[in-house]
């Protein structure tokens, strides 16, 4: 079991265009909260913890290995990998939106968390 914590904003940087990801989790036990500032400084952020689930992460990661569904980046993963905790794509192919339907539709996570 591994807890962990990352900057709201830092979960959210992946884009505009695609949130697409070179490592990612299904997690369960989310949480946000504020870590600083007061609501209305520049330093005032949010952070959220969770808890990891590997077997949930694999079922996900090998889901996306075998996914061919067009020709976008996002579409399909050939390179992911799962390294015991973590599946990852050296080529930035895991989308935010794939990676959670994954873990929560067929995988019974919570929801996916990627960097």
């Amino acid at each position: 079991m591994k807890f962990t914590s990352i900057p709201l904003f830092l979960a959210f940087s992946g884009g505009a265009l695609a949130k697409l990801h070179n490592v990612a989790v299904c997690v369960t036990d989310r949480v946000s909260q504020p870590v600083g500032g007061t609501p209305f400084s520049p330093s005032y952020t949010w952070s959220t913890n969770y808890e990891i689930l590997p077997a949930e992460t694999k079922c996900a990661c090998d889901y996306y290995r075998n996914r061919h569904t067009g020709d976008k980046q996002w579409d399909s993963c050939p390179d992911c990998t799962f390294d015991g905790t973590y599946c990852n794509s050296a080529g930035w192919h895991i989308g935010g939106d794939e990676m959670t339907y994954y873990c929560e539709k067929l995988c019974h996570a919570q929801g996916a968390e990627g960097n």
